[in-house]
């Protein structure tokens, strides 16, 4: 049993963890939002389809990189060198495995998507597998430790050094090639910084009997990796075998939006969820009630900005991405719809994985992805809109299914965890009525920017002022969660 001072230790590195977590989000992809409208704005639907289209090859390769090693070495309650030393080797030639293979196979993947010019877009990007595999098991090492300050600063210098190199390339008319840079060169920043930030070195040492442990670990998150992306990234391959690279470039920027969002509003919280799931795996009351506490708190602030997203996805896309991207509109406003379901749903891997039930992730994704590939099977004849759509719909109908698991899992009562839905969704929706009036009332009177603004400013409004009439124990809940995330020192200048 954890001593009070421990305890006390613990919640202040989770905390610490948060906010340098938040730092490193919001710096991330608020560099990463600016650098992809000016890229948008400077590249055509063509340049970002063909490097989609690459990256589902090399994501693909990709899974297998890593081995689940980081997981592993994360989730380990106890951890020796040699952990460290095998994991470090092992993703190195594995890495360099890849490079080679993926170089080999760009010419018959190109072939594959009927695409010649995909093939030097691969090699080039296949060296992006020797570069990370060196700096994956740092990057464990810190988030083991709930030590976000130096992934903050890598992540910030990685996204603003190469996003220079690909606005500068783009806009001497380099077209694909600047994309491509700008992955290469976030990649070998984020290297050079970490093994600047890191203290551990690793030996000449390997161990068989460390592979093992963490083989049978990570063989689990391989497996579930490998169904998430085919989950999550079969529309890619379908909209580009069926389609063509213009199409992929359209669904390529309203996804990337839903990603940005997604990482910039929740993911501050996700890069801690599964260290901080795995100190708690010994008591499932803790881990149930650290759950809703997540889950609670991503809902107030992810489900109005999806549902928000959706209603202003036209002015937003002409706005800010010009009238090039209009066939992107609709796309964008089916696919935030789903950012409904991400809110709840963005920790029931890591809690599955922090009390040592990654083989029943697996099952769970491997049904997941059964139905996702059929849904975008069936609707790509029909286009964009319709994969779009049978996302959205498959993702719903099988999210039943996930809240079965994680009552067998952590044995969560589903009643209190819906009720984490009400308000935000009650709130979300007379936000959404609020902009749709003022669209109404307002677009023949004032340019879109205006109108854009003007309505954001009325959701930003009537959200937290809905939230405090319906339900103001829920919302005092929300704040005393969110301040309990704040460093001391901040609150005590509040206060």
């Amino acid at each position: 049993m954890e001593s009070p001072k421990e305890s006390l230790s613990f919640r202040q590195k989770a905390i610490k963890g948060v906010v340098w977590s938040a730092i490193q989000n919001w710096g991330r992809q608020a560099i990463a939002f600016i650098v992809f409208f000016l890229l948008a704005r400077l590249l055509g639907p063509e340049a970002f389809g063909l490097v989609a289209a690459a990256s589902i090859f090399l994501g693909l390769i990709g899974i297998f990189l890593d081995q689940g090693f980081s997981a592993a070495l994360i989730q380990r309650k106890e951890l020796e060198p040699e952990h460290l030393d095998t994991a470090f080797w092992t993703n190195i030639s594995i890495g360099l495995m890849m490079t080679v293979l993926s170089m080999a196979m760009a010419g018959g993947v190109a072939n594959f998507f009927k695409l010649p010019e995909l093939t030097p877009v691969i090699r080039w990007l296949s060296l992006s597998f020797i570069i990370t595999s060196l700096s994956s098991t740092q990057e464990a090492i810190f988030q083991r430790k709930l030590d976000f300050k130096p992934l903050a600063v890598r992540e910030l210098v990685g996204v603003s050094t190469s996003g220079l190199v690909g606005v500068t390339m783009a806009y001497m008319g380099f077209g694909i090639w600047s994309l491509v840079s700008q992955q290469l060169v976030n990649g070998l920043v984020r290297v050079l910084l970490i093994w600047w930030a890191s203290d551990w070195r690793p030996r000449l040492s390997f161990s068989y009997k460390h592979f093992r442990e963490l083989f049978s670990f990570g063989i689990n998150v391989v497996g579930i990796n490998l169904l998430s992306f085919i989950s999550t990234r079969s529309d890619n391959l379908l909209i580009a075998y069926f389609l063509s690279p213009v199409a992929l470039g359209y669904y390529t920027i309203a996804y990337r939006l839903l990603e940005i969002v997604t990482q910039l509003f929740i993911g501050v919280i996700t890069p801690i969820a599964l260290p901080l799931f795995s100190r708690l795996q010994q008591d499932i009351e803790k881990t149930r009630l650290a759950f809703y506490r997540a889950v609670q708190l991503s809902n107030f602030i992810g489900i109005p900005i999806f549902l928000g997203l959706s209603a202003l996805s036209s002015e937003l896309v002409i706005v800010v991405f010009g009238e090039k991207w209009i066939s992107s509109i609709p796309v964008m406003q089916i696919l935030n719809l789903i950012g409904i379901l991400y809110t709840g749903f963005y920790f029931n891997g890591p809690v599955m994985m922090a009390v040592g039930k990654s083989a029943w992730k697996l099952r769970l994704d491997f049904i997941k992805t059964i139905g996702y590939f059929l849904a975008f099977a069936i609707a790509v004849r029909w286009g964009i809109v319709a994969v779009a759509a049978g996302y959205v719909i498959t993702g719903y109908l099988m999210s039943g299914m996930t809240l079965w698991f994680l009552k067998k899992t952590i044995r969560i009562n589903l009643i209190t965890y819906l009720q984490q839905y009400i308000a935000p969704m009650v709130g979300s929706v007379a936000m959404v009525a609020a902009i749709l009036g003022t669209k109404y009332f307002l677009s023949n009177f004032i340019n879109l920017p205006i109108l854009l603004l003007i309505s954001i400013l009325v959701g930003a409004i009537v959200y937290p002022v809905t939230i405090i009439l319906i339900a103001p124990k829920e919302f005092r809940q929300f704040i005393d969660v969110f301040r309990s995330f704040l460093p001391q020192s901040v609150l005590k200048i509040k206060n």
